[in-house]
């Protein structure tokens, strides 16, 4: 078995496991049940080695039995002008046996499926991927979505309850009316956000039931204590590994092989082929069905075929291969930039969100003593309500995008790994201790 379905079948049919929370694990291993994609992939796979065995078989022997019985019945006439009728059975057994010897276009046909198995294989391993990638991605966009609407209701309650008491302090006279305006106006940004916040959580959960086929539950939650390294190392060691380990990549320059072999193929037309011919063929009917009494023939032949002309058609083929070489050049060429960028783009990103969190994690502690500070002066009278209103939006803002950044940090990281080629269920088992159970649930083995 090749290498690429040796790496394939581990991953592949990795037994799924039920668990009540619906933890990144469990999700993923609904999703690889249920993928279509990934579903096909696998029958690719099954698709190259098929044709694979075709190939091969055009090699091999190639053996064909006939019989045939029949009742005859010759009439003729003599020289008396009498009618001389003859009925008798009639029977045929014809065995036969060719065996290439010299045929270097199906050899190399043989070489060209091998590379097309091959290439299915990585195909596979990358859209097992890919299901990987998607279902951690997804996962936090949903949360991401979850957080920005529980933010949005949170900081609605608390102005909700902020108004009633402008409005008490407006109705006794305490407060101008800008101040009351002030907290209105905030409270309709406020509602206006919790809806667009509303339905990007629907979005996000009918991205993540395209994966799985079903609608999760309460998703868990990402614990607070969670450390979020740099990623060390050299960029370019780092996109010289993407470049060699890449099944997305691999596939690229497996389906160059596969076609530089047709190229071959197409070539291989223009060369004599030579095949042994073993028949065996008994009868008592000749041309025509004609009486002949028992016939035995043995035939032991080597046949030889010299193509001289096919009106173009082999010539236009060679033509097509070499193009499709090209086309397949042309995409290999693309797909290595795009992981060069790719790799490189994630690498930048994760670190940069790394260091986000931090200096994050600082501005929110600033923003939470600016409107502590902003409220006590308020009371005191020394600064305007809109001063408050503005000291908590920041402080919401900066609990937003707090938490943003962190998800930001685990899709880079995990975008990382699907770009070098390295990501594994490990990956996804590692950023699953980082999730806290939902309430009533647990976290899969």
């Amino acid at each position: 078995m090749n290498t690429f379905r040796h790496w394939l079948a581990p991953l592949i049919f990795a037994c799924a496991q039920s668990a009540a929370a619906e933890d990144l694990v469990t999700v993923y291993r609904q999703a690889l049940q249920a993928d279509p994609q990934l579903k096909s992939a696998e029958v690719k796979v099954e698709i190259g080695s098929a044709l694979k065995g075709q190939a091969l078989g055009q090699m091999l022997p190639q053996v064909s039995a006939t019989g045939n019985w029949s009742t005859n019945r010759s009439s003729q006439t003599n020289a008396r002008n009498q009618d001389i009728v003859q009925n008798y059975p009639g029977t045929r057994y014809y065995v036969s046996l060719n065996q290439t010897l010299i045929d270097f276009a199906k050899f190399w046909e043989w070489r060209r499926t091998s590379k097309v198995e091959d290439q299915y294989a990585a195909e596979a391993i990358e859209a097992l991927n890919n299901l990987m990638f998607n279902v951690v991605e997804r996962y936090f966009i949903e949360l991401e979505a979850e957080d920005e609407l529980s933010f949005a209701k949170t900081e609605k309650q608390a102005t909700q309850k902020q108004l009633e008491q402008i409005q008490k302090q407006y109705a006794k006279q305490l407060l101008k009316v800008t101040d009351l305006y002030a907290v209105e106006a905030r409270l309709d940004q406020i509602i206006a956000a919790e809806i667009l916040a509303e339905s990007k959580r629907v979005t996000a959960q009918d991205n993540l039931r395209e994966l799985t086929g079903v609608s999760p539950a309460a998703l868990n939650k990402l614990r607070d204590n969670v450390e979020y390294p740099e990623i060390q190392g050299d960029l370019q060691q780092w996109i010289d590994m993407a470049q060699s380990q890449n099944p997305a990549i691999a596939a690229k320059q497996l389906a160059i092989q596969a076609a530089e072999n047709n190229v071959t193929v197409q070539k291989s037309k223009y060369l004599p082929v030579a095949d042994l011919q073993l028949n065996y063929y008994d009868t008592n009917t000749g041309y025509q069905s004609s009486n002949i009494g028992p016939t035995r023939t043995e035939v032991a032949a080597i046949n030889v075929t010299v193509p001289l002309f096919s009106g173009g058609t082999t010539t236009h083929q060679l033509f097509e291969a070499k193009h499709r070489l090209q086309l397949s050049k042309n995409d290999n060429e693309a797909a290595i930039r795009g992981i060069i960028k790719e790799t490189s783009d994630a690498f930048l990103s994760a670190n940069a969100d790394a260091r986000h969190i931090r200096a994050l994690q600082k501005a929110l502690e600033s923003a939470g003593k600016s409107r502590e500070a902003m409220e006590r002066g308020y009371h005191y009278g020394v600064v305007t309500i809109s001063d408050v209103i503005k000291a908590q939006q920041d402080e919401y803002s900066a609990k937003n995008d707090f938490v943003k950044a962190k998800y930001s940090y685990i899709k880079n990281r995990i975008r990382f790994m699907h770009a070098l080629g390295s990501i594994a269920e490990e990956n996804l088992q590692e950023i699953n201790g980082w999730l806290e159970p939902a309430a009533g649930g647990h976290s899969a083995p």
